[in-house]
């Protein structure tokens, strides 16, 4: 990374590190971050998915005006996600529910996120909605060496689809670290009967990251997503293996730092006045410690801005969508993004 470009100034320093530190060392900065990107769809028929609703003849009327309107609400929100510790905001940005790559084109070539020349890593998958996910980074901090999409089976469902699992493995300003960017399946039906779904999904990131983990004992995992579950729930805790204390961790298992955040009441979306902490970013243990020589975790985050909340009426304070009831509010989505904080001592 530029250095010059992701030092910590010292008021940001010093919320991370205790103030005699923060006057001796610099450090660089990066922020590693994740959004639901709620039903971002181009206003043409797709006639393999069903994606029949946001169309100009559909039920969301959804045309050119209310799509360009979309894109450049979420590339204002994209934005400013990490700006309280980096003037770059997000180096890499996992998304979902987006349906093609054109609409991500669209997104990163937007007036507010053009000067960052996103670039993009995106499957098709065998969702029905047409929803998939992706990866967005920026090239001067981030450099893919390869890349690949997972497709989640469940026994006993032959006609089951949902999300790919799309994983990429890159140089991190030298370091190679390896993203899973996941859309685990909803929790339509009930959360009880739809949790084996969830576990499933949950069961093929833990075979990816035990996968590269026997190759490396130390790679340096990011696990990140629209997990449609809390850091509590067991398709995180037993099937992804994922505990919110560094105390209790073995080996082979994964840091859920979201967990502390959800146990304060910090919550990414909110249905029927509860609010839920889906969208997570979760690591493995090559991320912790205080060897700075190379990036390590500092801080995970919810960019619940107020620009992005609902300002007034019954839904005041939730993340702002972009429509409620099939009215068309202009807002942003119906999840807040999700990010992570990771810092290296530089040496000039």
């Amino acid at each position: 990374m530029k250095s010059g470009h992701l030092i910590f100034f010292f008021l940001l320093l010093s919320q991370l590190f205790n103030v005699a530190q923060a006057q001796e060392k610099q450090f660089k900065v990066g922020c590693i971050a994740f959004y639901n990107l709620e039903n971002l769809y181009d206003t043409i028929n797709d006639p393999l998915t069903n994606d029949e609703e946001f169309t100009p003849q559909g039920p969301a009327r959804w045309d050119s005006r209310k799509y360009m309107h979309k894109i450049n609400q979420m590339a204002n929100a994209i934005h400013g996600i990490g700006l309280d510790f980096t003037p770059d905001g997000a180096a890499i940005l996992g998304v979902a529910e987006v349906e093609n790559r054109e609409v991500l084109e669209d997104l990163a070539i937007n007036p507010a996120l053009a000067s960052r020349n996103y670039k993009i890593i995106h499957y098709h998958s065998p969702d029905r909605r047409g929803v998939d996910v992706a990866m967005l980074y920026q090239p001067k901090y981030f450099k893919p060496v390869n890349h690949k999409s997972y497709t989640l089976t469940v026994d006993g469902m032959p006609d089951f689809r949902t999300r790919d699992q799309l994983i990429v493995s890159g140089d991190f300003d030298g370091e190679r670290i390896h993203v899973i960017v996941n859309h685990w399946p909803s929790r339509r039906g009930g959360e009880k009967r739809s949790m084996p779904l969830r576990m499933a999904a949950a069961k093929l990131t833990r075979h990816i990251a035990d996968s590269l983990l026997s190759l490396d004992p130390q790679a340096k995992i990011v696990v990140m997503g629209d997990l449609n579950d809390n850091p509590t729930n067991k398709s995180l805790t037993q099937g992804l293996r994922a505990k919110g204390s560094q105390k209790e961790l073995k080996t082979g298992d994964l840091y859920n730092p979201m967990f502390a955040l959800y146990q304060k009441g910090i919550g990414s979306n909110a249905w029927r006045d509860t609010w839920s902490l889906f969208d997570q970013i979760i690591i493995s243990q090559a991320w912790l410690g205080e060897d700075f020589s190379s990036y390590r975790f500092r801080t995970a985050r919810v960019h619940n801005k107020v620009d992005l909340t609902q300002r007034s009426g019954r839904f005041k304070g939730y993340p702002w969508r972009t429509y409620v009831g099939g009215e068309f509010m202009g807002g942003y989505s119906d999840h807040f993004p999700s990010y992570i904080i990771v810092v290296k001592e530089f040496k000039p």
